[in-house]
């Protein structure tokens, strides 16, 4: 039956339970002043979907250029503080308790973030790819950390 729960031996994803303190935030994610911690999603769904917090590390200078991911399905889920994206030509503001999803190919620059800014991200497959694009307008600049 097409409705039926599948077993493990037919299954192609496994059981994942991630404590916090299972995995550290590290760095060596797509941008250097972010620590990503990842949550074992990848590795559950055999590479159909990552799920990693990403968490501010250094305060925002150049953000992350104008950009695509390569990808089906890209969300963002902010859970503290706040960052301030580029969609294409107009400033969004991304607050604790806000969703974003950023359709497939969606030009984008995250500019500016909060010194607590951490927030879920969700993205199938997992091993999306990022594309340099050329920016459709000029980007502000971003809030200094005091």
């Amino acid at each position: 039956m097409d409705d039926m729960i599948r077993t493990d031996a037919t299954s192609p994803t496994t059981f994942s339970h991630n404590h916090e303190g299972d995995t550290e935030f590290k760095s060596g994610g797509l941008r250097d002043f972010f620590l990503y911690r990842d949550l074992g999603i990848a590795a559950a769904t055999n590479g159909k979907v990552i799920a990693q917090l990403v968490r501010a590390k250094e305060a925002p200078e150049s953000g992350t250029g104008w950009h695509r991911h390569v990808a089906d399905f890209h969300i963002v889920i902010m859970l503290k503080g706040w960052a301030r994206f580029m969609y294409e030509d107009k400033v969004t503001l991304v607050k604790a308790g806000d969703t974003v999803h950023q359709r497939p190919g969606i030009v984008h620059f995250l500019f500016d973030y909060s010194p607590d800014m951490e927030y879920l991200e969700i993205a199938g497959p997992a091993d999306f790819s990022t594309v340099p694009m050329p920016g459709p307008c000029p980007v502000p600049e971003p809030t200094p950390w005091s």
